[in-house]
């Protein structure tokens, strides 16, 4: 690995200089002065690892509080960025995230979901919680990073890691995940709904921990975390992903259990046809290819200046959509256009989405935001620095597919 300065200068800047027309023109600005002005900025030199939250001029927000999910994010992007660019600028940019961890453990292989800036416990009872959604970024973030840096031995608090999960965050009777650890009667009235987001995510973090050390036990973990998670909340009418149960695994009532996320949907197909590459069950594959065909058919604008992005959300009998454009299923949408690029028009949907993207999230703003309406005006004007897991992963798919360049 070589240790390339990353060229950030004293401030991110606002746009490419080179008045970009391009998705590749893009990416390599993002590359090579927004990432690196944004670690600069993002890293709080007199508190743990980096600030959660910026605004649209590059300030952060909320300065005395981390999450655990901003940091363990983050330390799997630059860890990734480092492993795949070989440049070890990123890797320093990983440590700065891998140090903050040890301020959240609250037990052997169980995080707290959120510290002061000094490792302290905020007063937040919520805050003292681990919950499962948090937790598998811990491993997908360790995971990544052990393999960048086989030195260090992070094999312990990754089963310890799988072992809070299998103990402390799994309902005994179902099998499902446990929103946190704080959960007593997971099937009460007042029980928070079961959610699919956290069996996806650790289905990720496995996928990911077999393909950073080689051991089968974590493809056999991310099979079994797949399968649940398909088993409850994948409907077989629509092949798409129900967000929510009730504690009592009943169909929500009204919008709330017909709501199905675009960006989910382009997510977990990406996943199911990531575990047939990796030598998994070669039919997630016609599982995956359902998902997508809801999504191509009913989950993007077709025309104005959002036309090709993907909506927050559309009902799952196409009866109503959110008019709203979040910046993570955008990256989820290029992943799933990436991983096609072989067929059909996919690799021009993923460049023109790309191009969309920093058009309207990122152009002519020091940092970046989060949500625009249907004509592209801010809604939420903040950047969650959590993000940046999304955006990565999505530009080195498009990269691994041949679309733009990798990162030097």
């Amino acid at each position: 690995m070589t240790q390339t300065p990353l060229n950030s200068g004293d401030a991110i800047a606002a746009h490419p200089q080179n008045n970009p027309t391009s998705a590749q023109d893009w990416v390599d600005w993002y590359w090579a002065t927004f990432l690196p002005g944004w670690i600069d900025r993002a890293q709080d030199s007199d508190g743990l690892g980096f600030f959660d939250l910026l605004d649209a001029q590059a300030q952060p927000l909320q300065p005395d509080r981390r999450t655990l999910l901003a940091q363990a994010r983050l330390l799997f992007t630059f860890s990734h960025l480092a492993l795949v660019s070989g440049n070890l600028a990123y890797r320093d940019a990983a440590q700065i995230a891998r140090n903050a961890l040890p301020a959240f453990r609250k037990a052997p292989g169980l995080y707290c979901r959120a510290t002061t800036r000094t490792g302290q416990a905020t007063g937040n009872s919520d805050d003292a919680l681990a919950t499962s959604y948090d937790q598998s970024f811990v491993v997908l973030g360790l995971a990544t990073w052990g393999k960048l840096n086989p030195d260090e031995d992070v094999e312990p608090e990754l089963e310890a890691c799988w072992s809070a999960v299998e103990t402390l965050l799994t309902d005994p009777v179902t099998g499902l995940m446990l929103e946190h650890d704080g959960v007593g009667d997971p099937a009460a009235d007042e029980a928070p709904n079961r959610a699919q987001n956290p069996h996806m995510h650790l289905y990720e973090a496995a996928l990911q921990a077999y393909e950073m050390t080689g051991k089968p036990v974590w493809m056999d973990r991310a099979a079994a975390k797949r399968a649940k998670g398909l088993e409850y909340f994948l409907d077989p009418e629509t092949g798409t992903i129900t967000e929510f149960l009730a504690p009592a695994l009943t169909i929500l009532p009204g919008r709330d259990g017909q709501r199905r996320e675009i960006g989910h949907q382009c997510e977990w197909a990406w996943l199911l046809i990531r575990e047939a590459d990796l030598g998994g069950d070669p039919a997630m594959r016609q599982v995956a290819a359902r998902m997508l065909a809801f999504a191509d058919q009913h989950g993007f604008a077709k025309t104005g200046v959002m036309q090709g992005a993907a909506f927050d959300a559309v009902s799952a009998d196409v009866s109503w959509r959110e008019d709203r454009f979040l910046l993570w299923p955008q990256t989820e949408a290029i992943k799933a256009h990436a991983v096609r690029a072989g067929q059909g028009d996919y690799a021009d949907k993923a460049q023109a989405l790309a191009l969309v993207m920093f058009q309207q999230y990122f152009a002519g703003r020091a940092g970046f935001i989060n949500q625009v309406d249907a004509s592209g005006q801010a809604v939420w004007p903040e950047g969650l620095s959590r993000l940046h897991y999304h955006i990565v992963l999505g530009l080195t798919e498009g990269a691994r597919a041949g679309l733009w360049r990798y990162p030097a």
